[in-house]
């Protein structure tokens, strides 16, 4: 049974005041994919969006609810949602949905968008309180149906929370209109409207505007305030002295007299007991105040209004409003201070019957009891380092002291393990010698399971720190000490003597310990353990050229993070970077970026300087595409991470390797020059990232035209990677090999060359590191086509790959970037008319698509807006140039890129 009301908007305005600064800022909605009002409560999200979108005919709603994390209902409400605003446009797929005949969202959206194709009326769709999703399903749907849906549609979204509906991305690509708490906040005219609207008497301008800025404009605050103000309504006016210099504490004391005051003991004692729970449930009180009527007194305090919000769901979740909140905070410490401690470790024992460890722990730290923290650790400690709580554990086991620290070694491997996993390899060590001093201090020793256990940690460290014989011996030492029964310790020892094996080219014997790794992590279902073996099985793969298959096996990690909940773990990162790494080689790029941004959505919460890999991809794919501003850009923000702090050479290889791209683009061989002298130069070339790095440095060699040297190192490389089989390094080695001997005027070795990495190709897919050298490489092929020397395999790739690099859009849209327009402006013999009017960034983009060819249509999927959009772009350039058709642009265009000697 469907519920109506979840598909009807607010209706009751009247008491809302109109906010033009906002309606102006949306009025352009219909040129973006996604409008996001995101606040805390109270911000009046719902409001805005309903007063926006009152008199728009075409609009869908759907008020969701915790319940809406079913799949078949969200479809079945949201299909419903637009059928309404559609005026029934797509009455068969809701049909479809209705009859569970959909196996995901995906699939259903395509049906819909099929329906729907026709239809050109601009419609909202509108889902308000998104934060209760937590439904992956549903969130991998709505980025689908985000990037696909038609150009008519936007959606309107309401959270309390950032939603992960790649909105970095549509940030970036400018098709996200963002409307925060700072937007929503009351400014000094609305505020004086508000009070106006809802008080009678005068207010003076001075104490409205004392008050807005002490509350912040917080419309919830402004609001509590004004309905009191209503109760009593000379109080307002008769405290006007008062609230010119209003704070928390005249904020607490009003609340204090007009409410709390008025309850009785028991009812207070209760609030005050309830204050220290953020959310709560009757079981979750019950168990803190030892009262059986828990649920009965939550019931009236919801009946009477006491700031009670109830959170929908299944077992009746509360929280009390925002500000009620604080302000019981303020009494609870003021009141009942004595009753801190105890009330804390009460509510860490009651989340703990709720299994809620990590609640039960963030408790723990504010009773300050270290035992009962120390008691949580041991129990739990583990199970939430495997789930990501990695600053919640570090900052419990910071309060302890020594003797409660060291009171149990697991404690103290656990510290350990905390740096390891924050990239503090140089801290284990002496956290571990620390460790043993202590231990020994406190006369405990360590039995061979426990000394397993740290040499399975110091193996870790040691394989991070590039020291894998070390790790070797560490490593085996530590299975060797180590009983049946220690899994965790024994994954990780097994782990790492595969990644040994890995890094030393040995990757026959590495790949069979990984897939042991991960049969085992699962077994004890250590699934951050398992999803490290899958993306380090994934890397070898990748390595011995078996492209297609580490991508499926891609696959099952995004399977395995849905799966166990691992959207925020670091390691989901690492699994996003390794899918964007083959979907760049596959020239996949806009899979590939939206790939690199998911991931800086994953590191938000985590220190920038992880962000390195996914800056450097962003930079690589921009430079890929000619976007040389956008690349540079990025570059910026690699080069300042990279001078902040350690990397391991893999890390900075993938960074040199944009920056060189880049440098070679803009023919800047004095950059290039400044970094050989400096490079890296690793020992041997038996893994993909020491061969990455001396192709650097291969590559910078050959731009320099400094040959010999470039040629040593490929012979070099190509020795190892076929000692090694690293099959995919191989292939690049190929390639930069054939642009080295057309340098050098080996045409026919140059031929040769090629032709080898096309064969290796068929199995790797790989062609972005052809495109990387399209313009050296692009005759080569053409006469491998035109000669007939390839296999009908070798010839579909080079075909292929002569598409992409003889497109317009490669070859003429670079033309257009920031740094090209800004040289143009300052030629003497540019026209007057162009200096004194300029483009815009986005004309000028507009601008290289029509000298390219494109259509209307083309160019607004290219550029990912409205073709509405284009239309009006087009016709201002045409405007600034004194321009009146399309062939009169492409023909500016040629002159332009004449002045230029393009």
């Amino acid at each position: 049974m469907w519920i109506p009301s979840k598909l009807t908007r607010p209706a009751r305005l009247h008491n809302a005041i109109l906010r033009p600064r906002l309606l102006d800022r949306l009025n352009q909605a219909p040129f973006y994919r996604l409008v996001l009002f995101r606040s805390p409560a109270g911000y009046g999200k719902t409001t805005m969006a309903a007063q926006w979108l009152n008199d728009h005919p075409h609009t869908g709603w759907l008020n969701i609810d915790e319940s809406d994390n079913d799949t078949f209902r969200f479809a079945n409400y949201f299909l419903q949602s637009i059928n309404k605003a559609t005026n029934g446009a797509c009455l068969k797929t809701q049909a479809m949905a209705e009859r569970r005949q959909f196996a995901c969202l995906s699939t259903l959206f395509s049906e819909l968008f099929g329906e729907i194709a026709e239809y050109n009326a601009q419609t909202y769709l509108v889902l308000d309180d998104y934060h209760v999703i937590n439904n992956e399903d549903i969130h991998d749907g709505m980025r689908f149906f985000l990037k696909h849906m038609p150009d008519c549609l936007t959606l309107v979204v309401t959270s309390r929370t950032q939603p992960p509906l790649s909105t970095a991305n549509l940030r970036v690509r400018d098709l996200l209109i963002e409307v925060d708490n700072e937007h929503l906040a009351f400014d000094q005219e609305e505020t004086q409207r508000f009070f106006q609207k809802r008080v009678s008497e005068e207010i003076e301008l001075t104490v409205l505007n004392s008050l807005r800025e002490q509350v912040e404009g917080w419309p919830s605050a402004l609001q509590l305030i004004a309905l009191h103000a209503q109760q009593k309504p000379n109080h307002l006016a008769e405290s006007a002295e008062s609230m010119a210099s209003f704070n928390r504490g005249h904020l607490w004391d009003y609340l204090a007299e007009e409410v709390f005051d008025q309850l009785d003991r028991d009812t207070q004692q209760f609030l005050l007991q309830c204050s220290v729970l953020d959310i709560f449930n009757a079981q979750l009180v019950t168990d803190l105040t030892g009262r059986n009527d828990a649920l009965a007194m939550l019931e009236s305090l919801n009946r009477f209004g006491l700031f009670l919000n109830t959170l929908e769901s299944n077992d009746n979740w509360y929280r009390f409003h925002n500000l009620f909140a604080e302000f019981l905070r303020h009494q609870r410490y003021s009141q009942i201070p004595q009753q801190q401690s105890e009330l804390h470790t009460q509510a860490a024992y009651a989340w703990l019957k709720q299994k809620s460890p990590q609640q039960a722990l963030i408790h723990a730290l504010k009773s300050e009891n270290q035992d009962l923290i120390v008691e949580v650790l041991t129990d739990y400690g583990w199970n939430m380092y495997h789930h990501g709580e990695l600053k919640l554990l570090e900052d419990s086991i910071a309060s302890l002291t020594t003797d409660k620290l060291f009171s149990s070694p697991r404690l103290a491997l656990l510290r350990a393990w905390l740096a390891q996993s924050q990239h503090r390899y140089n801290d284990v060590g002496d956290l571990i010698n620390e460790t043993k001093a202590q231990l020994s201090k406190h006369s405990i020793e360590l039995d061979d399971a426990l000394q397993g256990e740290f040499n399975a940690l110091l193996a870790q460290v040691a394989i991070n720190q590039s020291k894998p014989e070390d790790a070797l011996l560490l490593s085996e030492q530590a299975l060797g000490q180590l009983p049946s029964t220690t899994y965790r310790s024994r994954i990780v020892a097994t782990s790492v003597v595969g990644e040994v094996h890995h890094c030393l080219g040995n990757l026959s014997r590495a790949l069979p310990m990984m897939q042991q790794t991960e049969k085992m992590a699962r077994q004890y279902h250590v699934y951050h353990q398992a999803l490290w073996a899958l993306l380090q099985q994934s890397e070898i793969l990748v390595a011995q050229g078996y492209i297609q298959s580490a991508y499926e096996l891609l696959d099952q990690a995004f399977k395995l993070v849905k799966e166990q909940h691992l959207q925020q773990v670091p390691l989901h990162e690492f699994l996003l970077r390794l899918r964007a790494q083959i979907l760049w080689c596959w020239n996949r790029l806009e899979e590939a970026e939206e790939c690199a941004h998911k991931s800086l959505e994953v590191l938000a919460p985590f220190d920038e300087t992880k962000s390195l890999h996914a800056y450097s991809m962003l930079a690589r794919i921009a430079i890929t595409r000619g976007e040389l501003d956008k690349g540079a850009r990025y570059l910026d923000l690699c080069n300042s991470l990279v001078e902040r702090s350690e990397y391991h050479i893999d890390w900075r290889a993938n960074a040199d390797f944009a920056n060189i791209l880049y440098w070679q683009a803009k023919d800047d061989n004095q950059s290039l020059a400044d970094w050989l002298k400096q490079a890296e130069r690793p020992e041997g070339g038996c893994n993909h990232f020491q061969q990455l790095q001396w192709r650097n440095i291969a590559r910078t060699h050959l731009t320099l035209g400094e040959y010999d040297q470039a040629h040593e190192i490929l012979l070099s490389l190509q020795e190892d990677a076929g000692k090694y089989n690293l099959v995919t390094d191989k292939n690049r080695n190929l390639v930069v090999q054939a642009v080295l001997s057309k340098r050098q005027g080996e045409r026919d070795t140059a031929l040769l060359y090629l032709k080898k990495a096309l064969q290796l190709t068929n199995s790797t897919g790989m062609i972005g590191n052809f495109l990387c050298e399209a313009n050296t490489i692009c005759d080569l092929l053409k006469e491998l086509v035109d000669t007939r020397q390839l296999s009908e395999l070798e010839l579909h790739r080079a075909q292929q790959l002569l598409r992409e690099m003889t497109s317009k859009e490669r070859n003429r849209s670079v033309h257009f970037d920031e740094s090209f327009v800004d040289k143009l402006l300052t030629l003497p013999d540019v026209p007057e008319l162009v200096r004194t009017s300029p483009l815009t960034q986005r004309e000028w983009q507009v601008l290289g698509l029509i000298y390219t060819g494109y259509s209307n249509e083309q160019i607004a999927s290219e550029l990912d807006v409205a073709s509405t959009t284009i239309k009006t772009h087009i016709r201002n350039l045409y405007q600034k140039l004194n321009i009146a058709n399309r062939q009169q642009a492409i023909e500016t265009a040629e002159r332009l890129l004449g002045l230029m000697g393009v």
